[in-house]
């Protein structure tokens, strides 16, 4: 079976906002989109296999998270059909702490 993956609101924009930490310190529009394009498609390929990482349910029942280079955690929910990608954090931002 495959699941459609899909960006909740708050996710989409912590994309953008990675892209534009990134070129801001890198100077390279290039380089930010580089990387925010090679986590989108780690994001997507849970439409193969969505139970990876790690179950959070003391966050939030049903609650996966996993990395991304080192740099970034992914939080997601797979519901039937659908894997919802629910936040993208970066360099150690943290669930419930302002994040």
């Amino acid at each position: 079976m495959t699941f459609r993956v899909v960006f909740a609101p708050e996710a989409e924009a912590e994309l953008g906002r990675l892209a534009d930490y990134i070129e801001d310190r890198t100077g390279s529009i290039a380089v930010a989109e580089g990387y925010v394009l090679r986590l989108v498609d780690h994001c997507l390929a849970l439409a193969h296999f969505p139970e990876r990482g790690t179950r959070r349910d003391d966050i939030r029942p049903g609650l996966r998270t996993m990395g991304f280079e080192r740099r970034a955690t992914i939080a997601f929910a797979i519901e039937e059909d659908r894997v919802t990608i629910l936040r993208v954090l970066y360099a150690g931002r943290q669930f419930g702490a302002g994040s």
